[in-house]
């Protein structure tokens, strides 16, 4: 038993021991360790009795060991407690530093140590020269020593802590370079009074507190300017940061101002067809006048710019010009549909400016016109210009010149009354002063459409000539009262707006008119007003209203677009429910996806369908020459010698000259004939719509009539149809039977028109004149009875020749006169011909049947009367060689030259937009345009409400 338990614990020892060492593998000691606990344990299981008593000296060495075996005990412990610590220690500060984020990208924007001593040692020369360049004058500093010293060290300590904030918050060293030399020039400057201050009359205690002032003046600047580099500093790092990531910078939108959002608006609507009847208006400012009354001047006054072109005693203004004006830090000005700015400070860009003018109205005159409608649109910013959009219109005229259109009276007339009927049109009615009030045509006008004169700025221009020629100032006085003329206005001006001079600048003009109103008789004697006088009162006036009129119908406007709106979404969803919204731009390159996806189905055509289609149409196009120049003549000679000699003759004649051409043409009317079955197989599948027929039917037309087929094409086909014709050999049965079929199956169709014609000749038959009831004219009669006497020559004379002999005419003439039937010679012959002809395709007809079985014959050289077998066999071979040649033609080359010619086609018609409007028509187009405008004219209300509200 005492041997088992012993057994056992050596076991449990050694498996202990062994764990251990597997788990401390890493340290030598750990074996030690397990030899002491397996010494241990075998101690415990040993009797005492036997230990102690049988060796006396082993007690004393078991407790040496005992104390040994403590002490290695506590001091392994020890050390693998400290072991395992540090390990689990260093592991946790291996994953903290691992989860920190890469600082790396702070040494390419924070500069090193030497640049930091660098900065530092520029801030502290800045100091030194700041202590050693000023200088006080000796008599001051006996006066003011402590003053001075207090002044002093109040400087250092606030330059040492300029320096101190710089380093600390990473100034550059050229920038406080820059500052250094700034100082080092303010210290100078403000050095020199001392110098010179024994000549001043100033008391010193005056002297000393302005140099207190001004250097307090100078720190501060030098603070503001040392806060300016740190801002500046702080957003190059953070563009700095950004760019190392890999990131763009935020831009800030350009903000829009009000009155550009409102020109938009404008613009969207003078773009509006008036078709579409969605009244305009909106508010703006209409400049009306008669011709040379000074109404473009007015307004270059109010603009402070020469913008327009002048003439002398001709009509410039021919449309419409609509000038936005707006206020900028630059005079500039730009057109609606253009990116350059043209500087106004700048004399060329003015004369480029008047120049761009009267071209673009110019070329909106068309059709014979004098005037347009067509409204051009430009932009003038500058510093001080009044915020209003205004309409210079053509001046009203009352005498048309031979140079003039006839209705160019009228349409100006019609133009002025429909930009001033608008309700919320501002009229800024321009009156000549320097001509009577009884020529006036514009007043009369302006009364028609403005009754009231709620709405309406009364200009009196050329005052200066006025005062001159007007003997009597009161007549001013009432014109400027609203006494003289029959119209009421809101407001009535006096203004001077040039000297005559096309050279005179708008401060010239302007310094001219301050003249004169101040020297003016008509002001200093109570006539004038000063708030009636000159183009900048005019200009504030007429900008309150504007804004006024805007405010409070702006809102009114938007709502009748948005019912607008409102009832033209009903209508499309009632009557295009599953449709989406396409304007003509896009419906027109929805037609453009499809055309070309036609173009890319011809590729789609296999070999063998392209040649079959061109045999037909190649045979289609030349079975009535081969007949007519070829076949008929030469078989009607009666003998086949004669026969093949003059097919060999005209064969070689017609390959020289009419056939290359011929075969270009059926290839060239196969190609077009393929390309629109694909669009009338396009049309027949369901989700077809027939809203692109005609803009595809005019693309496609368009492009066959610019495709011509290349010119070598018609050479090389007429070397392979010459050489191809000369061929007289049927090689094998096979061929034979094909040629015999070939001619068959034409001299069939020839029989059936035949006798289609002689039908229209004859007219009906006995059969039909009694069951359908139809009768014969006086002509088919005559013809029945000469068809009669025909049949029996040629049933008397199987093989007659083609033309009827004198005494032939005679004899039918004297038997059809028998029934009391008049006829001539040329009538005779008129029913011969489709007689005869029928006849002969008849004989024609037999001996192919009777040519089937004769390749044999042929073979042998043995005589078969079969020419006309041989004939149709070398046409049938020239057309097959002739629709493989443009079968490869067409495939290599035309096919892609096609692709390109309707792709021009399409690019030009995508640029014209009357041919839009021409080619894409019905309900569904137009709603679709006019919902997209409306709703763009009402969003763009919407936000340029929100914008006012702000303002507000």
């Amino acid at each position: 038993m005492e041997h088992l338990i012993r057994g056992r614990f050596r076991r449990i020892a050694f498996s202990s021991c062994s764990n251990n060492l597997l788990k401390y593998d890493r340290h030598k000691n750990h074996r030690a360790i397990c030899l002491l606990w397996t010494g241990r344990i075998l101690e415990r299981n040993r009797p005492r009795s036997i230990l102690y008593s049988k060796y006396p000296r082993r007690e004393y060495g078991m407790f040496v060991v005992k104390a040994l075996r403590g002490v290695l005990k506590l001091r392994y412990l020890l050390l693998g407690g400290a072991v395992a610590g540090g390990s689990a220690l260093n592991q946790r500060y291996q994953d903290w530093k691992d989860g920190l984020p890469d600082l790396k990208w702070l040494e390419d924007v924070l500069p090193d140590n030497n640049k930091w001593q660098e900065w530092r040692g520029s801030l502290i020369d800045i100091k030194d020269n700041v202590k050693n360049n000023i200088e006080i004058d000796p008599r001051l500093k006996a006066l003011t020593e402590s003053k001075y010293k207090e002044f002093k060290n109040w400087f250092d300590q606030r330059l040492d802590d300029a320096i101190q904030a710089a380093e600390a918050n990473g100034t550059s060293a050229p920038k406080i370079q820059g500052a250094k030399q700034e100082i080092n020039n303010k210290t100078i400057v403000y050095a020199r009074p001392f110098a010179q201050e024994d000549k001043s009359k100033k008391s010193e205690q005056e002297r000393l507190n302005n140099l207190q002032d001004e250097m307090m003046l100078t720190q501060i600047k030098y603070q503001k300017e040392l806060e300016k580099l740190e801002k500046e500093n702080k957003e190059l790092r953070k563009q700095n940061i950004l760019l190392k990531q890999g990131k763009k910078p935020s831009m800030r939108k350009v903000k829009r101002s009000l009155i550009d959002m409102y020109s938009e608006v404008l613009d969207e609507l003078a773009d509006f067809d008036s078709g579409y009847n969605t009244q305009d208006q909106l508010p703006r400012v209409v400049v009306v006048g008669d011709q040379s009354s000074g109404k473009t001047s007015v307004l270059e006054m109010i603009a402070q710019a020469r913008i327009f072109p002048r003439g002398a005693g001709e009509m410039m203004t021919r449309a419409p010009v609509k000038v936005t004006l707006s206020e900028g830090p630059y005079h500039v000005a730009q057109f609606r549909d253009s990116n350059r700015e043209f500087d106004l400070t700048k004399e060329s860009d003015l004369a480029e400016l008047r120049h761009e003018v009267e071209l673009r109205m110019r070329n909106s005159v068309r059709g014979g016109k004098t005037v347009s409608s067509e409204v051009i649109s430009m932009t003038v910013k500058g510093p001080g210009l009044q915020r209003m959009v205004l309409v210079d219109l053509p001046g009203i005229i009352s005498t048309q010149t031979t140079d003039m259109a006839s209705d160019t009276r009228e349409c100006i007339k019609q133009m002025t009354q429909a930009y001033m009927n608008n309700p919320n049109a501002i009229i800024l009615c321009i009156q000549d002063g320097s001509v009577d009030a009884e020529r006036s045509n514009v007043t009369d006008l302006v009364s028609s459409c403005d009754p009231s004169g709620k709405r309406t700025i009364f200009v009196l221009t050329k005052v200066d000539l006025a005062e001159e020629n007007l003997a009597n100032p009161d007549r001013i006085r009432k014109i400027l009262s609203g006494k003289l003329f029959p119209m009421r206005a809101l407001g009535y001006f006096a203004v001077v707006t040039g000297r005559g001079r096309k050279d005179d600048s708008i401060q010239t003009i302007r310094d001219y008119e301050e003249t004169f109103f101040t020297n003016s008789k008509l002001f200093k004697d109570g006539v004038i007003r000063s708030t009636q006088v000159t183009t900048r009162n005019l200009s504030l006036a007429v900008a309150d209203c504007f804004w006024k009129m805007v405010k409070e119908t702006v809102e009114q406007q938007a709502d009748a677009f948005k019912a607008r709106r409102f009832n033209l979404e009903t209508e499309w969803k009632n009557n295009f429910p599953r449709l989406r919204e396409l304007d003509r731009d896009e419906l027109f390159e929805k037609a453009r996806s499809e055309i070309l996806d036609e173009i890319v189905n011809l590729s789609q055509v296999s070999p063998k369908e392209w040649e079959e289609v061109l045999l037909s149409k190649i045979w289609q196009n030349m079975s009535d020459k081969v007949f007519e120049n070829i076949y008929l003549p030469a078989a009607q000679t009666g003998s086949a010698e004669t026969f093949n000699t003059a097919v060999d003759i005209k064969l070689r004649q017609w390959a020289e000259q009419g056939l290359p051409l011929e075969s270009v043409e059926s290839g060239w009317q196969t190609l077009e004939s393929e390309f629109r079955r694909f669009f009338e197989k396009a049309r027949s599948t369901p989700d077809h719509d027939n809203i692109f027929d005609k803009l595809k039917e005019a693309v496609v037309n368009e492009a066959m009539v610019r495709h011509t087929w290349e010119n070598k094409a018609s050479e090389m086909l007429r070397i392979i149809q010459l050489n191809t014709l000369e061929d007289r050999t049927i090689g094998d049965k096979r061929d034979w039977d094909a040629a015999v079929k070939f001619l068959e199956n034409s001299v069939k169709d020839k029989l059936q028109q035949s006798e289609l014609i002689l039908r229209e000749l004859l007219g009906p038959s006995t059969k039909e004149r009694w069951m359908y009831w139809r009768y014969q004219t006086e002509s088919q009669t005559k013809r029945c009875l000469i068809k009669s006497e025909i049949d029996k020559i040629l049933y008397s004379n199987n093989k007659h020749p083609p033309d009827l002999t004198y005494d032939e005419l005679t004899v039918i003439k004297n038997n059809v006169g028998r029934n009391n039937v008049e006829v001539d010679n040329d009538f005779i012959r008129e029913v011969w011909q489709p007689v005869y002809r029928k006849h002969f395709l008849q004989q024609a007809l037999g001996r192919a049947y009777d040519c089937r079985k004769a390749f044999y014959l042929y073979h042998q050289q043995m005589e078969a009367d079969c020419s006309d077998v041989v004939l149709f066999h070398r046409i049938q071979q020239m057309v097959k060689v002739t629709a493989n040649a443009l079968r490869q033609q067409i495939t290599n080359r035309e096919a892609r030259r096609l692709d390109k010619e309707i792709k021009e086609v399409l690019e030009e018609y995508s640029q014209d937009s009357d041919k839009k409007e021409t080619l894409l028509v019905g309900r569904r187009v137009t709603l679709a345009e006019e919902l997209k405008r409306v709703r763009q004219i009402q969003e763009k209300l919407e936000e340029f409400i929100q914008a006012l509200n702000k303002e507000k």
